[in-house]
């Protein structure tokens, strides 16, 4: 059994060189035939006069750089794109943490008049230790709501 397994692998292996070498060889030949192509203008192009050895020069260069702009529109596009993904992102998350304050400031009354009781609290000890503060656990988010606001 471990001979077959080795076998087939082996076979298989083979296979998918023989496949590669293929690829190879055809993307050889197409390298070759474009190559032959481009010997055959250059060899007209030096029989050309000289202007018209400008003039292909020219027209090359301008299909290279349309094929270059081509190029970078696509690009372009793709980062506008990505740039709306982004932007989308970016509102969701505005949005949650929107909401999240929305939520943070929706507190029940009772709650409302210990923090103003805190507040005054924390005023007298303002005026006794200069730089201290004493506060609950819970209301240090409001607390650094009202610090930045």
């Amino acid at each position: 059994p471990v001979l077959r397994l080795l076998e087939a692998q082996l076979q298989e292996q083979r296979r998918e060189h023989e496949e590669e070498m293929e690829a190879l060889k055809n993307q050889m030949d197409l390298m070759q035939e474009e190559l032959e192509k481009q010997q055959q203008a250059f060899l007209q192009s030096l029989q050309l006069s000289p202007e018209v050895q400008v003039e292909l020069g020219l027209q090359q260069e301008i299909t290279r750089l349309t094929n270059e702009n081509l190029d970078l529109k696509e690009l372009l596009e793709k980062l506008e794109k990505n740039e709306k993904k982004l932007m989308k992102q970016l509102k969701i998350c505005m949005k949650k943490i929107q909401d999240f304050e929305a939520s943070q400031t929706m507190v029940p009354a009772e709650r409302r008049l210990h923090e103003q009781n805190m507040q005054v609290a924390v005023q007298r000890k303002e005026k006794d230790f200069q730089g201290m503060l004493e506060y609950y656990k819970e209301d240090e988010p409001l607390l650094i709501r009202n610090l930045i606001t």
